[in-house]
């Protein structure tokens, strides 16, 4: 009997342990959910800005961080042709660009496992991830857990239409940045957006805050964390990081 007791003890030491390394493990990926819209609907190319990839990606990388990336559809992720990288930009997001290859569907993953979710920018945005009822909820897993959601540039986008359990928007009253009106402006794309971002968030009651057009800035609130554009990549990446060193301790 007291050999079987030990034996029992000595399994259940063995299984919580392997329990606590294995939620160790999944803790130390963030999910990076990327547009799969190649096309506005007038039909002009669109896409992921590399940049917003390939910057943060490696930061989290570099902070000891594994990366898990998914489209709404899975397969390889649609590139702006406007943010093609320079040579020198090509070797150093070498690395960040091979994982957009062959991305997984949204439909493979929850928030269980993944201890934060970055949604990087590009038009494309604009055209899937706001009006996807999986995006959606799964952004809305990911607060219901208390893990961070941070997005940068166009990223923001993917929050317009996600609710708190108790069906508030997820944004109102929140601090945030995004692509404001006027850099939509100054791009000369305005008219061909469904929307100004910077106003449809204003009017779901958040709070943007801007800075002067395509400078860096990028703002935490809770376990919210937004950039304003593509410069803003490494300040919100570095942000998120902060936010899950915080949630360690």
């Amino acid at each position: 009997m007291k050999n079987h007791l030990r034996n029992c003890l000595t399994m259940l030491v063995a299984l919580t342990a392997g329990a606590t390394a294995l939620s160790g493990a999944e803790t130390k990926t963030i999910l990076m959910l990327v547009t799969g819209a190649d096309k506005m609907t007038n039909g002009k190319a669109t896409g992921l800005w590399l940049e917003e990839f390939a910057i943060p990606y490696k930061a989290f990388v570099e902070a000891g961080y594994q990366v898990e990336v998914v489209t709404p559809k899975g397969g390889a992720a649609p590139i702006d042709p406007r943010s093609t990288p320079k040579p020198e930009q090509a070797a150093a997001w070498k690395d960040a660009a091979r994982n957009l290859s062959a991305t997984k569907p949204l439909a493979s993953v929850t928030a269980d496992g993944f201890a934060a979710i970055f949604i990087p920018g590009g038009h494309g945005v604009m055209f899937d991830l706001v009006e996807n009822p999986a995006a959606a909820r799964l952004i809305q897993e990911f607060d219901a857990q208390g893990k961070p959601v941070a997005a940068v540039c166009h990223g923001p986008a993917a929050l317009v239409n996600v609710v708190r359990k108790d069906g508030t928007p997820l944004v109102k009253g929140k601090k945030l940045a995004a692509f404001t009106d006027a850099e939509e402006r100054a791009v000369e794309l305005d008219k061909d957006m469904p929307f100004l971002l910077e106003t449809k968030l204003r009017g779901l009651g958040a709070t943007v805050v801007t800075r002067d057009n395509f400078t860096s800035h990028a703002v935490r609130d809770g376990n919210l964390i937004t950039g304003q554009n593509p410069p803003s990549s490494e300040a919100t990446a570095k942000l998120l990081i902060e936010a899950l060193s915080e949630n360690k301790k």
